[in-house]
């Protein structure tokens, strides 16, 4: 059996699974239920075991494969490449069976980063709009926005701050704009700002952030009404309120920051941009039916 019948994979096996499970519904409705035939399904089913180990060892070398490229990847993220890669499907327990049977595992380190402190006189303030409804049914709908900070340096070196500011969309998931700087101040925020509006001209969508002290200038909402786009800000120690670009930076640490080392600022620029590159054109999301967020964008305004 090739890789190329593996097309409807993931629907044979969840009636083999449902069927076992429960036993309460036959094989003709799961298979109804399906999209597949009953004729197609048994023709599978009596392939026997020597096939699926067939498949099990080609599926094993692409997944190796990729863990190769990516050791920080986990099985449902392999599973999203087989998808986007190789026009693999197949369900995540059995990705998951291969890695283990592999012993193919992510080196990912987690790490948890506190919220922003707000501002302690802020000069202006917005009620959370967002009110986390991350849904957005089109592109420039809805922004979310931070800041976060790395560190470099050599050993024995004062230990260095480079800060990312970014404006991520909440529809396809692609960073509309972003902005290094040495300092995290007023400027690298508001340049960020400018850039997003520049990039999309016409546009006016909510735009979320916490209230760190930049986001409570007056100056950025007199920014913000100017290009009209509708200021939405997180509440008081609720980090949850701005959850999609918290998690950006939680997976962009995890796969391209913690556990390594960066001596020079040139090191840890390099490394922003190249992983911005790579999270916009060559890393699949399931919640973006398994495609890369420029992808995703691509296909909605050609739509």
């Amino acid at each position: 059996m090739g890789i190329e019948y593996t097309r409807n994979l993931a629907e044979y096996e969840a009636v083999t699974e449902m069927h076992g499970t429960d036993g309460k519904h036959s094989i003709a409705d799961l298979c109804r239920t399906a999209g597949i035939t009953r004729s197609s399904y048994y023709k599978w089913l009596k392939r026997g075991t020597k096939e699926n180990e067939r498949l099990n060892t080609r599926l094993a070398e692409k997944i190796e494969k990729i863990h190769g490229e990516h050791p920080d990847m986990g099985y449902r993220r392999i599973n999203v490449a087989l998808r986007h890669d190789y026009g693999i499907t197949v369900n995540d327990k059995r990705v998951l069976r291969i890695c283990r049977a592999e012993k193919i595992r992510s080196n990912l380190k987690y790490r948890l980063d506190g919220c922003t402190r707000p501002s302690r006189h802020p000069e202006h303030t917005a009620e959370n709009v967002l009110n986390r409804d991350f849904s957005a049914g089109r592109a420039n709908e809805k922004w979310v926005t931070d800041v976060t900070e790395f560190k470099y340096g050599a050993d024995g070196d004062h230990i260095r701050k480079l800060y990312l500011s970014a404006i991520l969309d909440l529809h396809d998931k692609r960073i509309v704009a972003y902005k290094i700087g040495d300092s995290n101040n007023n400027e690298l925020v508001f340049s960020t700002l400018d850039e997003a509006v520049r990039l999309n001209p016409g546009t006016h969508p909510l735009l979320h952030s916490d209230r760190g002290f930049q986001y409570t200038s007056r100056k950025f909402f007199s920014k913000l009404r100017k290009a009209g786009i509708t200021q939405s800000m997180s509440r008081v120690a609720h980090c949850i309120d701005n959850g999609p670009m918290e998690g950006f930076w939680g997976m962009m640490k995890r796969e391209a920051y913690y556990g390594k080392k960066f001596r020079t600022r040139g090191e840890i620029v390099t490394m922003i941009k190249n992983y911005i590159d790579y999270y916009m054109y060559r890393r699949p999301q399931r919640g973006l039916r398994c495609m890369t967020p420029m992808e995703f964008h691509e296909r909605g305004t050609a739509a």
